[in-house]
């Protein structure tokens, strides 16, 4: 998963890519327990570019798009916000799944 280098770039991306953006941190241990699912998620869903977005890096943009909890997770299609996973609770890899599956329905 790309690490987001800017606010810039986060823009970028979701204005042209169908892409998913993860807000985490270092410091998260529930985002740490999804991190071994990741790379098999990543590769069941090849129509999005998976990006991560440090939340503490980018606190400001979190605030913007009302991410007040992590991980969390955004899907853009075609320059729009088209789904939202965004809650302080831990994920499940069904639940991630059951989102992605949910995103993929606005191709």
């Amino acid at each position: 998963m790309e690490k987001i280098k800017s606010i810039e770039e986060f823009r970028e991306i979701a204005s042209k890519e169908a892409a998913i953006f993860m807000f985490s941190a270092d410091w998260c241990p529930d985002c740490r327990v999804i991190e071994p699912v990741l790379p098999r998620i990543e590769a069941d869903f090849p129509s999005f570019s998976f990006y991560y977005v440090d939340r503490d890096e980018y606190i400001d943009l979190c605030g913007e798009l009302e991410i007040f909890g992590i991980p969390s997770f955004l899907a853009y299609v075609n320059g729009q916000e088209v789904e939202r996973f965004v809650s302080k609770d831990r994920k499940s890899q069904e639940e991630i799944e059951a989102f992605l599956t949910k995103a993929e329905s606005h191709f």
